[in-house]
This record gives structure tokens, C-alpha cells and sequence, in this order.
């Protein structure tokens, strides 16, 4: 039996779709059965819609500042979707530990960087402004220190003499977009992946400094 996945993003749902690609396999261990954003404008919804997902909009807002009540209507809707596992998509808001204890161990997120390194925001123009050779991504479970909790999988990509941040960004985004269906895959208790994203749980450079 597929594991019942709910994604929670804020903008456009770049990883939701590698998510939804990777889920239409036959031999894929979850399924996206509900998206949910804070954000009603958020591309991300519609992305999920098109592919048959239900998708809804639980903005803060009507909430009257109240946090934890409006991650209650969070826990509700997932609850409701018998959501087992949660993916973080670019979920922009701060998560109490309400909703970090509901699903505690069951849910992940994606980091632009090579966790410890580089936490927060940013993490690109701060790669390349400490000089280090390797940047990537990190998917670890949530807890409620930020982006500190377990990490399940990362991928490395070099840092070329020339790089920006923006063409960097686009580098790594690349292998988060392998790496997160993969790490996925792995969570939700399959003993293999699919072939097309096994490769993502190796890192396709050693987590080691580069000769300059």
C-alpha cells in the first residue's frame, strides 16, 4: 500500500512537481493526496489541481494572528486526507511545535545547502560568498530547531569560478529535484526506489573539499 503524502508550499511548487512526476510510477511507495498552501495566489496550487491533486488554500490571516489555530486547520485537513507523511515545498512560515509534534519523524523538508553549512535563507550568495567548492541540498525530518533535524539524504554540486548565485541555484535545483522523490521514496519504507531516482540518494560528488 502507497503512503499518503499532503505538501505544504507557499510559491511556485518546483519540488511538488518532481514529487508528482515521481509518483505517477507504478512501483513509487507514496502518493500526493493533498497540497496545501498559506498563500491562495500560490502557483503551486494550480500545479497540483492540473494533476488531479486536491488543493486548497489555509491562509494565516483569517486567523487573526493566531498561529496555533491555524495550524490546527492544517492538522484537520491532513487528518481529513489521512496524510501520513508531510513534505515542506518551499513552505514559507515558520512552523510551531504544534504541527512539528503532530508529525513528528513523518515529515520532511528540502534545503538549498550541505546542512550544517548555510541554514536559513540565502544560501546561495552565502555559498559563494564564504569560497567553498561544494554547495547542494539536504532533505532532513523536521523538528523544531530550523534546519537542524536529521538529514536523510544530500547531493553536492561544484562551485565554478563563475558562478552567480542565480546560476547556482539553478544547478542545485536540479538535484533537488532528484534527490527529494528519492529521499521520499526511501521514507516511506520501500527496501529499493525506482531506478531513475536510486542515483539521487549518493551523492554525485564527495562531501569532501575540492582542489581549488
Amino acid at each position: 500500500m502507497r503512503r499518503r503524502v499532503g505538501v505544504l508550499l507557499s510559491g511556485r511548487g518546483s519540488n511538488l512537481g518532481a514529487l508528482l512526476a515521481a509518483s505517477r510510477a507504478a512501483d513509487y511507495p507514496a502518493e500526493i493526496v493533498l497540497v496545501l498552501s498559506n498563500r491562495a495566489e500560490a502557483p503551486g496550487l494550480e500545479l497540483a489541481r492540473a494533476a488531479g491533486v486536491e488543493a486548497r488554500a489555509i491562509g494565516q490571516r483569517g486567523f487573526g494572528g493566531d498561529r496555533a489555530a491555524h495550524e490546527a486547520a492544517l492538522i484537520a485537513a491532513l487528518t481529513a486526507a489521512g496524510v501520513e507523511l508531510v513534505c515542506l515545498a518551499g513552505y514559507m512560515r515558520k512552523l510551531s511545535p504544534l504541527l512539528v509534534g503532530r508529525y513528528a519523524g513523518r515529515m520532511l523538508n528540502i534545503h538549498p545547502s550541505l546542512l550544517p553549512a548555510f541554514p536559513g535563507l540565502e544560501t546561495h550568495a552565502r555559498a559563494l560568498a564564504a569560497g567553498v567548492k561544494l554547495h547542494g541540498c539536504t532533505v532532513h525530518l523536521v523538528t523544531e530547531a530550523l534546519d537542524e533535524g536529521p538529514i536523510l539524504a544530500q547531493a553536492a554540486v561544484p562551485v565554478l569560478d563563475d558562478d552567480t548565485a542565480e546560476r547556482l541555484a539553478a544547478r542545485v535545483l536540479a538535484q533537488e529535484h532528484l534527490l527529494y522523490p528519492a529521499a521520499l521514496a526511501a521514507l516511506a519504507g520501500r527496501q529499493s526506489v525506482p531506478a531513475a531516482a536510486a542515483a539521487a540518494l549518493h551523492n554525485p560528488l564527495p562531501l569532501t573539499p575540492a582542489a581549488a
